[in-house]
């Protein structure tokens, strides 16, 4: 019985790194859930419905996405507490396929986007996700923290007569601002008061209800698009099932799939650091292929994680995967039941919780830290900030993990030494000890350490203290003992580990081969082969 339980609970709340604060499922928690899914739910209709705007599809497009993405995903995601729907990242990159070829030809790539990233989940590629630095990690939450913010200043623009959209002014500006600053302050106060109701939920339904009251003239749900409809229906793609299809829809879903997973990755990482959790990269990969697939085949637009929501989750007290089921499932009664409801709700409320989300999102005490890291990560943290917001978050990801990796290769450049002693087992031989890894950045300073000219007949390479890592270090190797040998000198290579010594072998470089030395039985001595590289 306990061991069912055990299950449960694991699959409700995950894998925690602290066996000992392992969740259960009670009836307190349960209800903190539900509430905070229905929180999510009524932030997800405006996204939804914008996202699928900017793609250029109908408003449902974007409600079914947000709707199967987060119910897919919220039972089979790697980290409960994570909310996924449609996005802005993924939109970006549609509308030009959807502005040529129509919302089919975008329906067969979100097929196509889930195939992709169920063979990265396959494949367990989510795994590389550990090689992101943390420098990377706090540049992608400000700069996704600064575009959150900046989106909701198109709340505060209004479109007139001839389509042309201009800043709020008078009154309707004042009276919307209003809104927007009581709205946070409710949210400010509500945990100071009680926290059985999600504070998001308690400023929206005041702020809702304050509207209806005093007949208060601002923008609503309902004055972007109607929510209401049925059923997703499953229909396959009307598209030609030809090569020319594929051409057309390939790159875009090759960019869509590593897109939405590497946002989905990162948000798994951040929640996991709020909650304690750990693991789940490859499932969430399985998790987020799977929705997309479906999606595809119901008309929906695709999408992936979602920082912002997953914070109005996680600050509203949703833990378990009951959050993101229950805010999916809510989605999809507005849309049968409710739509006439949900479409009263001010879209200045909307705006004051996510810029409380913003508030919450951004790691103000990186302003401090960067003043106390090296230089270098500061200046990645910068980077992909800027990058984020001005361009996108792959981008900016690819952008950072290339920064610290010639930051990395940089300082180990520069740590590669010897020390130079006379040899203990052969007489008059000079034993070169190296120190430091020898590759690509530090091949340059390994060459200007020996002294060719001045050496003895005979030279060691002591590798005990090295590592022989890629081919540039292979031919340095070379280079140096040719060097030698032009000069009637002699080079033998020892401590070979046994990495460094696969390595050399494999190049045909080593003239003796022994089996001790990998192990370090004996201290062998290598030849070295020259005109191998």
């Amino acid at each position: 019985m306990r061991s069912v339980q055990d299950r449960l609970n694991r699959f409700w709340f995950g894998n925690s790194i602290n066996a000992a604060n392992r969740q259960v499922m009670t009836k307190a928690q349960a209800s903190t859930d539900l509430l905070s899914g229905f929180t999510v739910s009524l932030a997800l209709v405006p996204e939804a419905v914008a996202f699928a705007f900017v793609a250029g599809l109908a408003p449902l497009a974007g409600l079914y996405a947000a709707f199967i993405v987060g119910l897919v995903t919220a039972l089979m995601g790697g980290r409960p507490g994570m909310i996924s729907g449609a996005t802005g990242a993924l939109a970006v990159v549609m509308v030009s396929l959807v502005a040529s070829h129509g919302p089919q030809y975008l329906f067969a790539t979100v097929v196509l986007m889930g195939l992709l990233q169920l063979l990265a989940g396959a494949l367990r590629w989510g795994k590389f996700i550990r090689m992101v630095p943390h420098p990377v990690m706090l540049g992608f939450v400000n700069g996704l923290a600064i575009v959150i913010g900046i989106a909701q200043l198109e709340q505060f623009k209004t479109v007139d007569d001839n389509g042309v959209s201009g800043w709020l002014a008078g009154a309707q500006l004042y009276t919307t601002l209003a809104l927007v600053v009581l709205t946070m302050l409710v949210i400010w106060l509500t945990p100071k008061l009680t926290k059985r109701i999600p504070a998001p939920l308690m400023a929206i339904g005041l702020v809702t209800g304050l509207v209806l009251a005093f007949d208060i003239h601002v923008p609503r749900v309902g004055d972007l698009a109607s929510l209401a409809g049925g059923l997703p229906s499953f229909v396959l793609p009307d598209v030609p099932l030809s090569f020319e299809t594929l051409q057309i829809i390939l790159p875009y879903a090759i960019i869509l799939a590593a897109i939405g997973l590497i946002e989905s990755l990162l948000t798994l990482n951040l929640v996991g650091e709020m909650t304690e959790q750990r693991g789940g990269a490859s499932q969430e990969c399985l998790a987020q292929g799977t929705s997309n697939l479906v999606t595809g085949f119901f008309a929906g637009m695709g999408g992936c994680a979602m920082i912002g929501q997953s914070m109005i989750n996680i600050k509203s007290g949703g833990r378990s995967r009951l959050a993101g089921i229950s805010a999916a499932l809510f989605l999809l009664s507005y849309i049968l039941f409710a739509a006439s409801y949900i479409e009263l709700i001010p879209i200045a409320a909307l705006t004051g919780v996510m810029f409380m989300v913003v508030i919450g999102t951004f790691a103000w005490t990186s302003l401090k830290t960067l003043r106390r890291v090296p230089r270098a990560d500061a200046l990645v943290t910068i980077a992909v900030t800027i990058v984020t917001v001005w361009q996108d978050l792959a981008i900016a990801v690819v952008v950072g993990v290339i920064m610290s990796a010639l930051v990395y290769a940089w300082n180990a450049a520069k740590r590669i030494n010897a020390s130079v002693r006379p040899s203990q087992r052969e007489a008059g031989a000079l034993v070169y000890e190296i120190n430091g890894p020898l590759f690509f950045g530090s091949i340059t300073a390994f060459m200007a350490l020996f002294k060719i000219e001045d050496d003895p007949d005979a030279v060691i390479i002591d590798f005990a203290n090295s590592r022989v890592v890629d081919q540039s270090a292979l031919q340095a190797i070379e280079d140096i003992a040719a060097k030698y040998d032009s000069v009637g000198k002699r080079v033998m290579l020892r401590h070979l580990s046994r990495d460094c010594h696969a390595l050399l072998s494999r190049s045909g470089q080593l003239i003796v081969d022994s089996d001790d030395d990998p192990h370090y039985g004996i201290a062998a001595d290598y030849g070295v082969q020259t005109g191998r590289l």
